[in-house]
């Protein structure tokens, strides 16, 4: 068994503890936070997990093997060097950390030292976007055409990030797991509004030019009075619907489309109109997926799905998309260098 401390037991901390204390794999040895009685409460009165208040004392501990960090973004750059240069294998929250040039100072000192950094982008774990992901790279939904996500609602307004930085990760990732190989976005356009004068944006909207030509867009917003999640993803020959609040059938697939004839003597639009499929999906809670990849990247010396790199990608469209901000919405290159 892999021993494993996790570092922070705030708002994610716990759900961590949780599924690390239900993964075969691991062992959890202790829950490190600033405020001990906080991780104590977390644990339960009668846990025999190590409750502490010293990151120090935790990544000395020769039995802790891996680390869990639920900390704010901007203490992810101090918190999991140090235990990347403690040897520790890391688990990190999203996003890697508070800007590119920090998150590749932590790929690279996890790649020099052969251990594992894995990002937890939690909902490319997800049945769904599994599913997903597999359609788009046997080509059962044909060339990728467009790309349309949309994730609002009356969300925590957070004192240190804007909507961009604090939503749209969960739309970048799930676009970086299930784009088919050799596809990559190129460049972004994004535009921000800050109606309640909270100092950050909480509404924005971001474009994104794919090497394919096509397009991808998201739509993040903390001030909807209704909640939405849905992902659309629009290919040559049919078209999958994802509604991440609809539990009977939260994936559709419709073979309905429109088609181009390339005759030149009768170019014309045609519109296909076939049947609909909602997939059988497992069910499972995707966390728990995302600690058997961790556990399982540790012990088979591989990168895990969601690895340093897929970090890398969503902190450059993150960049890309502030400085078209800043630009006032031109698009911006994405930064490839490193990727």
């Amino acid at each position: 068994m892999v021993g494993v401390a996790v570092i922070g037991a705030g708002y994610w901390g716990p759900n961590l503890v949780r599924n690390i204390q239900a993964t075969p794999q691991f062992h959890l040895r202790a829950l490190c936070d600033l405020n001990v009685a906080r991780a104590q409460e977390v644990l339960g009165r009668y846990s025999t997990v190590k409750a502490t208040d010293s990151l120090a004392e935790t990544l000395a501990d020769p039995q802790i093997e891996a680390v869990a960090v639920a900390t704010p973004a901007g203490t992810h750059l101090e918190v999991a060097l140090a235990a990347i240069e403690a040897g520790k294998h890391v688990l990190v929250e999203k996003p890697l950390a508070s800007s590119y040039e920090d998150g590749l100072k932590l790929v690279n000192a996890a790649e020099e030292r052969g251990l594992v950094l894995m990002l937890d982008h939690t909902f490319c774990y997800t049945p769904v976007v599994q599913r997903l992901r597999k359609l788009v790279h046997d080509g059962e939904l044909g060339d990728l055409q467009y790309v349309d996500s949309v994730r609002i609602n009356l969300g925590l307004v957070q004192p240190d990030i804007d909507v961009l930085w604090d939503l749209a990760p969960h739309d970048l990732s799930i676009l970086d797991s299930i784009l088919p190989p050799g596809v990559t976005p190129v460049a972004v356009a994004a535009h921000g509004s800050d109606p309640i004068n909270a100092g950050r944006a909480c509404v924005a909207y971001l474009s994104i030019k794919l090497s394919n030509d096509a397009i991808a867009h998201a739509h993040v917003n903390w001030l909807s009075p209704t909640k939405i999640r849905t992902t659309i993803i629009g290919g040559s020959r049919r078209t999958a619907v994802w509604n991440d609040l609809d539990p009977t059938q939260p994936l559709a697939v419709y073979d309905r489309g429109v088609d181009w004839s390339e005759n030149p003597e009768a170019k014309r639009v045609s519109y296909r109109i076939g049947d609909m499929v909602a997939p059988a999906l497992p069910t499972g809670e995707a966390l728990r997926a995302v600690m058997a990849e961790f556990a399982a990247a540790i012990i088979e010396g591989r990168a895990p799905l969601t690895d340093g790199r897929s970090g890398l990608r969503v902190l450059a469209q993150l960049e890309a998309a502030s400085a078209s901000i800043a630009a006032g919405g031109t698009f911006v290159p994405v930064n490839g260098g490193h990727l």
